[in-house]
């Protein structure tokens, strides 16, 4: 287990918080708890770790989408078509069609709030031209970010070996976002979204539940658990929670408010640096299909509700506000004589 070196003063702290959060290596998933200003790290467990990031995956291809903004490449009104290939991704809540339309605006909202895997191809082949292209654009701006130990695979993190990242890395990409481009918060704010009338929640419950939540981006998948890259501002400070591989929805956004509690509290020492945390090439990322989609993920399930019980009946809660839910319409239209693209080889199919 990768873990931060401490001075005197910082060690008494994490003992302090061992007993706040009591995993072992055994039991532990990649944490980390940053502020945004200074880049210190107030808290991490396996920030190097290899992982399945899941759609947590479509914050690059939203980095991707609003440097191609800036540069006019596009623009929010450019249409965005449902092709062949992006009608056949896995997981398809949008119910869009081949050949159904819309503004790329609408799309993003639909990729990043719906966690459309079908939008965000149809998204990654307009802004890229083709997939591979725009795929490997999402490759070079992670190498040009120090995202070491990070591949990308696809635009919208179904299940690839191929497609991999580090609560590091995603915490750098994370704060890119929110440093270069402020003005696209409104992306990540929407608590649902509908298509063409059809409602589509986000799984983010900390929108309506932790008052000064910005958003970003969670993602599920068999293999990865489920994952967390959450902003949040309280009295001028921002903080950054990136967490992998949860077991349950209520584990996630229990604990992610807990941390940020413990961050905005002054309760978190400061260890470091994001950027001298290291990445782990020794190893690969962990498998949790067994563990959450088989018959032994009830038992697993019940161990980690008595690790973290935090939100189940009897037990502190950490979503203590109530939170108007904001809801984004999306239209689409019909296009004719969709120029396609040839369709990739097929993956595995998972739930996102």
């Amino acid at each position: 287990m990768a873990m931060t070196k401490f001075s005197g003063r910082s060690l008494k702290a994490f003992v302090c918080l061992a007993a706040l959060f009591p995993w072992t290596a055994a039991q532990a998933t990649p944490i980390l708890v940053v502020d945004t200003a200074s880049h210190e790290v107030l808290y991490q467990e396996d920030a190097g770790a290899p992982w399945y990031p899941a759609s947590t995956t479509k914050l690059m291809t939203a980095l991707i989408t609003f440097q191609a903004l800036r540069s006019g490449e596009v623009t929010l009104k450019t249409p965005v078509v449902m092709t062949r290939n992006a009608t056949r991704q896995a997981f398809l809540e949008s119910g869009l069609t081949f050949g159904r339309t819309m503004t790329l605006e609408d799309a993003l909202y639909g990729a990043l709030v719906a966690s459309a895997n079908d939008v965000a191809v149809a998204i990654a082949e307009k802004v890229g031209g083709d997939l591979p292209t725009f795929i490997r654009r999402m490759n070079a701006e992670a190498q040009r970010l120090g995202m070491t130990g990070t591949h990308f695979a696809s635009p919208n993190g179904l299940f690839d070996k191929d497609n991999y990242t580090t609560a590091r890395d995603l915490a750098i990409l994370g704060m890119e976002i929110e440093k270069q481009f402020p003005q696209y918060r409104q992306f990540f704010a929407p608590s649902a979204v509908t298509f063409d009338g059809k409602e589509v929640k986000s799984n983010n419950q900390l929108l309506t539940r932790y008052a000064g939540t910005i958003g970003m981006k969670t993602g599920f998948l068999c293999a990865s658990g489920r994952n967390y890259v959450g902003l949040a501002e309280r009295n001028g400070r921002q903080v950054m929670v990136v967490m992998l591989g949860a077991t349950t929805e209520r584990e996630r956004n229990e604990r992610a408010a807990q941390y940020l509690d413990e961050a905005f509290g002054g309760r978190l020492p400061s260890m470091g640096r994001v950027e001298t945390i290291a990445n782990r090439a020794d190893i690969s990322a962990p498998d949790m299909r067994v563990k959450l989609c088989t018959p032994a993920s009830a038992a697993y399930e019940t161990e980690r509700n008595a690790m973290y019980p935090m939100g189940l009946p009897g037990h502190e809660s950490f979503l203590k506000d109530e939170i108007p839910g904001i809801t984004h319409a999306i239209s689409t239209w019909a296009t004719e004589n969709v120029a396609d693209v040839p369709l990739p080889k097929p993956r595995p199919q998972e739930f996102q």
